[in-house]
């Protein structure tokens, strides 16, 4: 059965030089950017707030590494908040405290902001993209930009927009689990664990942490990972799991959500029954955005591949440099990470670089891919996906934008060596 809608006008709030669709730590890095290169620029976000996992997926803490100034800068004012515990290998991250980060850099850059509201379709001419529509409270209304800038993980504009991709694997489409992170109290910090990591091994009275959570938490649940936070007695729990899910979908997503939530009771029993300092830990909050990790992979003028990442190929055409991450793919049948071991055979420690060519759609205009959308295999996503390398895209895609619209020239023209000026 079909229902047709009727045709109606809708109007054109305003129009831009670049619009942003997604304000994760991809849609910072490119509002900031093109921002501060004097863009008009809108950033849309569906939810209440800006950062994406990095706030609303109460994300425990920044890991990998790129160079990048302005993830530098957004570290260096977020401490003045007290915003980051920084230790040898990841960043901690306080959610409430990285909002008003956001916020006030994005007011210098003089970013327009616009929440609660979903872009849900894109203006099409010619293959390039001139335009979306969107969705909200306010009613269903069109912008118009010279450039669109696909910041969403899921690559909804770029899929809108008719560009080419593949889901997953590449072998079956099966994608990642998702996860849903959560908050505890009451933890006594002085006698607590802290298994950073899958292979983390911890002994704790009953046997070992790992093990014990493999054969008493449910299904496909059975890892531990907990991280300590910036507040006294909180710790950030990454145990939730639930494998076969579609993050396009708005039924796999429900599903996805209310199976994390059956778990997060049976987790804090589990804790309190066999991790020293958690025996009267609580929940506190859960995240208001699932983790999704992988959806559609878009094919580009470029892909990046996993060899390229394990031989810290140095690209030419380089937009991000000295990105540094393990592959990691998580076990897409069960708890823990990819049975095959991938992440075993990682061992350069040299960054790699992402050319430009893997953020443009090899056919449509007027678009670029930016964050885990962008043009890269299965097991290469599986590193670039980290925040810090998503947010060092978004600069690129920012700075890209404004030269685009500044010279007046198509984004794949831009050329990268102009690019790399400004990073």
């Amino acid at each position: 059965m079909l229902y047709i809608e009727k045709e109606r006008q809708l109007p054109v709030n305003d129009e831009y030089d670049v619009i942003v669709v997604g304000s994760g730590p991809s849609g910072i890095g490119a509002s900031l950017s093109a921002g501060m290169m004097g863009a008009k620029v809108l950033l849309i976000e569906s939810q209440g707030s800006v950062g994406g996992i990095s706030t609303s997926g109460l994300m425990s803490h920044f890991t990998g590494h790129v160079h990048s100034n302005l993830y530098q800068e957004l570290l260096r004012r977020s401490a003045l908040h007290n915003t980051f515990k920084r230790g040898l290998k990841t960043v901690t991250i306080d959610p409430e405290m990285l909002k008003i980060t956001y916020y006030e850099v994005l007011k210098l850059a003089r970013v327009d902001i616009l929440l609660y509201t979903f872009a849900c379709d894109t203006i099409v001419e010619n293959n390039k993209v001139k335009g979306i529509i969107c969705e909200s409270k306010s009613g269903r209304v069109a912008y118009f930009a010279k450039v669109i800038i696909d910041c969403t993980g899921d690559g909804d504009i770029a899929y809108k927009a008719g560009a080419e991709y593949y889901m997953g694997r590449e072998e079956d489409g099966r994608m990642q689990p998702a996860t849903l992170m959560f908050k505890i109290g009451g933890v006594d910090y002085e006698r607590a664990i802290f298994p950073p990591s899958f292979e983390t091994t911890v002994e704790v009275p009953a046997g070992e942490i790992q093990d014990l959570g493999k054969k008493n938490l449910p299904f496909p649940a059975g890892h531990v990972l907990l991280y300590g936070s910036t507040l006294p007695g909180v710790v950030t729990v990454n145990m939730t799991n639930v494998t076969g899910i579609d993050g396009t979908k708005a039924e796999d997503l429900t599903r996805a959500e209310l199976a994390c939530r059956s778990q997060m009771e049976p987790i804090v029993e589990f804790l309190r029954k066999y991790a020293p300092g958690y025996e009267k830990c609580y929940i506190i909050s859960a995240a208001s955005l699932i983790g999704i990790r992988e959806t559609r992979h878009f094919k580009g003028v470029k892909t990046l591949h996993s060899h390229s990442i394990a031989e810290a190929e140095q690209f030419e055409d380089w937009v991000v440099r000295d990105a540094h991450f393990n592959f990691d793919i998580h076990n897409l049948d069960g708890f823990g990470l990819d049975p095959r071991g991938c992440q075993h055979h990682f061992h350069q420690m040299d960054g790699y670089t992402i050319p430009y060519g893997c953020l443009v759609p090899e056919r449509i205009d007027g678009l670029l891919l930016s964050g885990r959308n962008i043009s890269g295999t299965h097991k290469a996503h599986s590193s670039f996906r980290a925040m810090p390398i998503c947010l060092a895209i978004g600069e690129a895609c920012g700075i890209a934008s404004a030269l685009s619209v500044r010279k007046g020239i198509e984004l794949r023209d831009v050329d990268p060596k102009d690019i790399q000026k400004y990073l």
